[in-house]
């Protein structure tokens, strides 16, 4: 089978199209002909030996995919061959063929678009567990999304509006903030990129706080760090929630004497731990996912489809941040 392959740490530039063994099912699980692989953030380190999971080289990186069932381990009977699913896998999902638990893998509804369910999980599965277990978001509360035309920002977006919650988005740019209000955002904002000086993160707190009103942001979702993360926490209300989701941007110090003097929370969000501790919650997530996909509460924001040969290409454009919505390397058109 074709796969892109990572042999040496590196960017994207450093992955080749190789012919690797075709995987072969073991008890209890499936062998998905992959149709399509979203690329995540993960990616982007894992390549470069910076995520916390380091697979033995040579591997095919790309952790979510949608595809259909070519072969059943030893055991499996829920399944059956030519069945369309969605998977979250540890890699490998940048390649013709990939292997998965059958127990974690998720039909695809009827005629979903599987470009659309390769891009559903990982972003919306983190944003929910983030909003709902995290950060307690009520209806009627005030959510800055920061990072909002990402993925993952977008997905905020959309969940934030269908939990009841007015959405404040913060863009890089007025494309990106177009794209929010596209999304659902209630109103936007749009900070400086690069690195900010001490009067730059004043002036963007005054921002932040002017765009979420005089009662601050109950929770603020953070996938982005680095010099916006002081700026933004400097807005939440008293009691408020800071979610830490990443840090493409780099990773920020807070001054904790923010804590005390608004009485908030700090709260990491680490979907993969949660899936593994808690099988059964993340289950129902995504059903509720998959109920407010299908109608239409939801829907995957794709910002451009990459053949598996430019998947490097794929992953370089996620990593410079330059992408609105989810990035897809389509491998198959025949399902």
């Amino acid at each position: 089978m074709k796969a892109l392959i990572s042999r040496a740490p590196g960017g994207p530039e450093t992955l080749e199209l190789a012919e690797l063994p075709t995987p072969q099912p073991g008890r209890s699980e499936l062998r998905i002909r992959v149709i399509a692989c979203a690329i995540n953030y993960p990616d982007v380190l894992i390549i470069e030996d910076k995520y916390q999971f380091k697979p033995t080289r040579p591997f095919a990186p790309g952790s979510e995919v949608c595809g259909v069932v070519d072969a059943l381990g030893e055991g499996v009977e829920d399944w059956a061959i030519g069945d369309r699913l969605i998977a979250i896998t540890l890699g490998g999902g940048l390649a013709e063929q990939v292997i998965v638990p059958a127990a974690s893998a998720i039909r695809l509804p009827d005629g979903a678009d599987p470009v659309e369910g390769a891009a559903l999980v990982f972003t919306y599965g983190t944003t929910i567990h983030a909003l709902k277990d995290r950060g307690q978001l009520k209806a009627g509360e005030t959510l800055l999304v920061l990072g909002a035309a990402g993925g993952i920002g977008l997905s905020a977006i959309e969940i934030g509006k269908a939990l009841g919650a007015t959405v404040v988005a913060a863009v890089s740019s007025a494309e990106k903030a177009a794209a929010a209000r596209q999304a659902g955002a209630d109103s936007t904002v749009i900070y400086p990129s690069g690195a900010l000086d001490k009067a730059a993160s004043k002036a963007l707190a005054e921002t932040f706080k002017a765009a979420v009103g005089p009662h601050g942001a109950h929770v603020i979702y953070d996938p982005v760090g680095g010099d916006y993360a002081e700026p933004a926490l400097r807005s939440i209300a008293w009691e408020g929630r800071y979610l830490v989701t990443g840090f493409p941007a780099g990773i920020p110090h807070l001054p904790l004497n923010l804590t005390l003097l608004k009485a908030c929370d700090v709260r990491g969000v680490f979907w993969g731990g949660f899936v593994s501790r808690e099988p059964e919650r993340h289950r129902a997530h995504v059903r509720e996912l998959l109920h407010w996909w299908q109608n239409g509460q939801i829907k995957p924001r794709i910002d451009r489809v990459f053949p598996l040969a430019e998947g490097g290409a794929a992953i370089a454009r996620l990593a410079n941040r330059s992408a609105i919505g989810k990035v897809v390397v389509r491998l198959s058109h025949d399902a």
